[in-house]
């Protein structure tokens, strides 16, 4: 079947041509697509004239002078995005993806009543058209293509979000599409983020890091503390679990022998969803054998300020906002339990008894989980009175051991973990450690997650047999970081995660 019969079939469908309960400007646009059927022409083509892109075109004339036709013949394409239409010379304003725009005239001596009264009726702004004529400059200097013909790209049948209204934070989530074809900042936003994972691939590839794929689906979870969503395969007929991260997968390559390996993933975690926390996510992950927690900080360091100078040209990067952020030098470090103590008005350390830490957490008007384990407790606090006042960067460091079972205890101080996390802009951008490599620990650290599982803790981890068989045929000493790759991005522009994710998860739209 042709593609002009499909469209005919497709303009005949009941559910589509009933025009009867479409708003006003929905109506209009379905009427003119039939019109362009009815004469015999395309609305849908599989193919339009196309020489250049516009933008390539705006370089090679970029010095044309005002007033010059220069007898180039070139075809384009683009969104309508302006249209004025006079009785013998019609303007348009075309743009491509990328922004780049330029101006198509239509004049009546040069492509007849025909054409013209078709490029005035058919035409609105958002479709997506084709223009073959000269490159010219107007007598105001700008570049334009002098139209000798034209072709309908694609028919918008939906009007483009009046300029003046700025969409809402939920719709430009929602219809990612929309936005994207109207504000600058979206298309700047999607263009930023291969940017920043090109730098970091770059400085690991400096640094000899092997890039791999873990899997996505497991047959247990583990890695983090996070509730995992849950899934049924059918061909296995057995429950699995979406990746919450991929550290046990990463470390069983460097038993192997691939002893600085990364990984930029997608993970999934059955939590909440706020300014700084998406459900699904990107995270990067990496392992350097023979490091710990200083030279995996410094590695840290330096895949952020290199995204930031690809991004920004320095590492003083700019938001959103206008506001100025300095990501260079050497970055602060803090203990954990400084902060605690500072925050709360009195001595607090990794041995300071859970009851305590209960009277010291009601004293701030927390509500307390009868769940939480000693340490769970003392990172609450830490959030409640200190965590959102870290501009940073700062590594705060030093985490309690019973919230760490993955971590190597501290080489001196008892009760703590040789753990980090960085924190830019009042949020946690990125952790790292010691990684332990002591399978008998690291069994009796797993066996007391097991334990609280079973008590109703929904991020504990499980026993991971296989990963435990991988340690104990030697596991070298070993630094580890992960960062998530979307707050990398918040980190770089100011925005929030749903912003710096391209389609976001969102509820369906009620009906």
């Amino acid at each position: 079947m042709s593609e002009k019969n499909n469209s005919q079939n497709t303009s005949e469908n009941p559910v589509v041509s009933d025009a009867d309960d479409l708003p006003e400007q929905l109506r209009i646009r379905r009427e003119k697509r039939s019109a362009i059927i009815e004469r015999g022409s395309e609305p849908y083509p599989v193919a339009v004239p196309r020489s250049k892109s516009i933008k390539d075109i705006r370089a090679e004339h970029k010095d044309l002078a005002i007033d010059v036709a220069t007898g180039v013949i070139e075809s384009i394409a683009g969104r309508v995005i302006f249209k004025r239409d006079t009785g013998k010379l019609c303007f348009a304003t075309l743009r491509e993806g990328d922004g780049t725009e330029i101006q198509a005239m239509f004049s009546l001596d040069k492509v007849g009543q025909e054409v013209l009264d078709q490029w005035k009726s058919e035409v609105d702004l958002g479709d997506l058209v084709s223009v073959t004529g000269e490159v010219i400059t107007s007598k105001r200097g700008e570049l334009s293509v002098l139209a000798s013909s034209w072709k309908m790209a694609a028919k918008s049948l939906r009007p483009l979000p009046v300029e003046h209204k700025p969409l809402s934070e939920e719709t430009r989530v929602r219809m990612r599409y929309v936005d994207l074809i109207v504000r600058p900042e979206a298309r700047a936003n999607a263009r930023l983020r291969p940017n920043v994972m090109r730098a970091l691939r770059e400085t690991f590839n400096k640094r000899g890091f092997i890039e791999v794929e873990t899997p996505m689906l497991q047959v247990m979870h583990g890695g983090a503390a996070a509730r995992p969503f849950k899934t049924l395969s059918n061909a296995y007929d057995m429950e699995l679990f979406l990746r919450i991260a991929p550290e046990l997968f990463l470390k069983r390559c460097v038993v192997g022998g691939i002893e600085r390996v990364f990984e930029i993933n997608r993970n999934f975690r059955n939590e909440g969803a706020d300014s700084s926390h998406s459900p699904e996510f990107a995270m990067i992950e990496s392992y350097e054998a023979y490091g710990d927690w200083n030279s995996i900080a410094e590695l840290t360091q330096q895949l952020v300020q290199d995204a930031a100078m690809a991004t920004s040209g320095s590492h003083v990067v700019t938001h959103h906002d206008g506001r100025e952020v300095d990501l260079g030098g050497k970055w602060e470090e803090a203990s954990l339990f400084d902060l605690i103590s500072n925050g709360v008005g009195q001595e607090v350390t990794a041995l300071t008894p859970r009851p305590e830490l209960v009277k010291i957490a009601e004293k701030l008007g927390m509500k307390v989980d009868p769940k939480w384990i000693t340490g769970k407790l003392a990172e609450e606090i830490f959030e409640h009175v200190a965590a959102d006042k870290l501009a940073g960067p700062i590594f705060v460091k030093g985490y309690p051991i019973d919230t760490s079972p993955l971590v190597r205890a501290h080489r001196e101080i008892p009760g703590i973990a040789e753990k980090w996390d960085l924190y830019i802009d009042g949020f946690e951008l990125a952790t790292g450690y010691s990684e332990l490599i002591d399978p008998v620990i690291q069994r009796e650290r797993l066996t007391e997650q097991a334990a609280l599982g079973s008590k109703g803790d929904l991020e504990a981890m499980q026993i991971d047999e296989d990963f435990l068989r991988a340690m104990e045929y030697a596991m070298p000493p070993m630094g580890g970081m992960g960062m998530g790759a979307d707050r990398l991005l918040m980190a770089l522009t100011g925005l929030g995660i749903r912003e710096t994710i391209l389609f976001p998860l969102v509820k369906p739209e009620e009906s």
